[in-house]
């Protein structure tokens, strides 16, 4: 990451990083004030234009940039408050791709998002986005660096196979792929042309793979579990093939997030060589908090100058965290990769829909003070 090493005197602390992922970071998305809610419902509803909308969330994304700033994090997002889905609102504005309603067919445990499905209308491109703006306007009311979240691009494959994938369109699936991983590259060097230096793909496919049940689930259409992390894989490489040499790129990985509740179990092992290996990204946010996420093990296989964001303060309840504990476990992660290309987080985002978390937003931000504190105990400032 271009770092100076860290002094000796230090005892195996060190500063905090000047580039991303920095010591104390966050996912991305943030609870909906209930004035952002309240406005996103009068839309729907016909009851304002989207002029009017906008306007209001331009005012509550400039108070969550200070208040993000203020809570001591060096990285900001807009909160994915312009967002209904942390994917669909991305992924349905690609050329070629459209959303639909529909049956869910990756299901959380316990409440179910909005049936809003992803499927392919045409050959797959990218002709601009109107989250290129969405950045450029955090960027101009910010301090702190800003980050851009957008779904990994496995995630207009994996919920869905060759379903969403009309032969008529791709008869080959190769050219699916090649098309898909162009498009990517296009939107992911739009951001770094706009200035974006902190890039975030939301990669929980790959955690998914993890489970035995979705394995089972994905053979049964007639994939290869064993074959597709590679595949994806190879289609993060060709997103970020062209990212000028400032720019740094994270992956997210999780379990599934919405009201708190979740989709998948399982460590990370079968895809850990792959993971930390075979994808060219600077680093990871990995979900880490509870035993669904299974042991550090697999950190084993972190090579040098990549870092790993553990995901150790869960976002999906209220309880906050003791400081002793994240320590230990910090520690614990320590016997398997050098504490010095650890860093601390949520393990996943606060409202990865509009619906948000099962927490009130004092609770939200009290975890991230204390993200914060315990970073500049374990490494410094």
């Amino acid at each position: 990451m271009g770092e100076a090493a860290p002094d000796r005197r230090t005892r195996g602390r060190s500063v905090g990083p000047l580039k991303p992922p920095f010591r104390a970071d966050h996912v991305g998305s943030l609870l909906r004030p209930a004035a952002l809610k309240a406005a996103r419902a009068k839309r729907e509803r016909g009851e304002i234009d989207a002029a009017a909308l906008a306007e209001i969330e331009d005012g509550e994304i400039a108070a969550v940039i200070k208040k993000q700033e203020e809570t001591g994090l060096q990285s900001v997002t807009d909160g994915e408050f312009r967002r209904a889905f942390w994917q669909i609102d991305f992924l349905e504005r690609l050329d070629g791709v459209e959303s639909y309603t529909g049956e869910r067919m990756v299901k959380f445990q316990g409440p179910q998002p909005k049936p809003v499905l992803l499927r392919v209308n045409g050959r797959l491109g990218f002709s601009g986005h109107p989250m290129i703006e969405h950045f450029k306007f955090v960027q101009a009311h910010a301090r702190a660096t800003t980050k851009m979240t957008i779904p990994s691009p496995s995630s207009l494959h994996f919920r869905y196979g060759r379903k969403a994938v009309p032969d008529t369109i791709y008869a080959d699936m190769n050219a699916f792929y090649a098309d898909l991983g162009a498009a990517y590259r296009k939107a992911v060097r739009a951001f770094a042309d706009a200035g974006c230096r902190y890039l975030q793909l939301d990669e929980v496919n790959l955690a998914y793979l993890c489970d035995p049940k979705l394995r089972e689930q994905v053979a049964g259409r007639g994939d290869d579990p064993a074959q597709l992390p590679g595949i994806y894989a190879s289609l993060i490489n060709a997103a970020i093939s062209g990212v000028p040499p400032d720019m740094t790129i994270c992956m997210h990985l999780c379990r599934g997030n919405f009201q708190s509740t979740f989709v998948a179990s399982g460590g990370y092992e079968p895809v850990a060589e792959i993971l930390f290996n075979a994808i060219n990204v600077h680093g990871y946010f990995m979900e880490y908090d509870s035993d669904r996420a299974g042991g550090f093990e697999p950190l084993r296989f972190v090579p040098k100058g990549k870092r790993v964001v553990l995901g150790l303060v869960t976002s999906k309840s209220g309880r906050l965290e003791p400081k002793d504990v994240i320590k230990r476990r910090i520690e614990e992660a320590a016997k398997y990769v050098p504490l010095d290309q650890l860093c601390l987080s949520p393990q996943c985002g606060f409202a990865s829909t509009e619906e948000g978390n099962v927490l009130a937003e004092d609770e939200q931000w009290a975890k991230l003070r204390m993200i914060v504190e315990v970073a500049e105990e374990v490494w410094g400032r």
